[in-house]
């Protein structure tokens, strides 16, 4: 029995999710300075790794790289850190149900 020979016309694949090296060449940073920015980054809305490879998505990094600079790409900006947003969201949504509460 003989082995399966590859295809002749070979196709070029653009991997969308790479390794954390990869991830951290795509912000000009070594791994390790990545490691060291990443809690700071994540706080500042930069898109994690998927949960189950691991894998940092270029495209989304890309997205948030141009958030950064919203006048230049017409983009909203992004928040300064999320948790503040969403502390601020949930203290907003807590005195409208105040307020509800007291006009009925």
């Amino acid at each position: 029995m003989t082995p399966p020979r590859p295809h002749p016309i070979r196709f070029s694949v653009e991997p969308r999710d790479v390794p954390l090296e990869k991830a951290a060449r795509r912000l000009h940073l070594t791994a390790e300075q990545f490691r060291a920015a990443l809690s700071e980054l994540l706080q500042r809305g930069f898109p994690g790794a998927d949960p189950t490879t691991g894998m940092f998505d270029l495209q989304a990094i890309d997205k948030w790289c141009e958030r950064r600079n919203p006048v230049l790409f017409g983009l909203t900006p992004l928040p300064e850190r999320v948790e503040t947003r969403l502390a601020d969201t949930m203290e907003e949504r807590f005195h409208a149900a105040k307020v509800r509460g007291r006009n009925g």
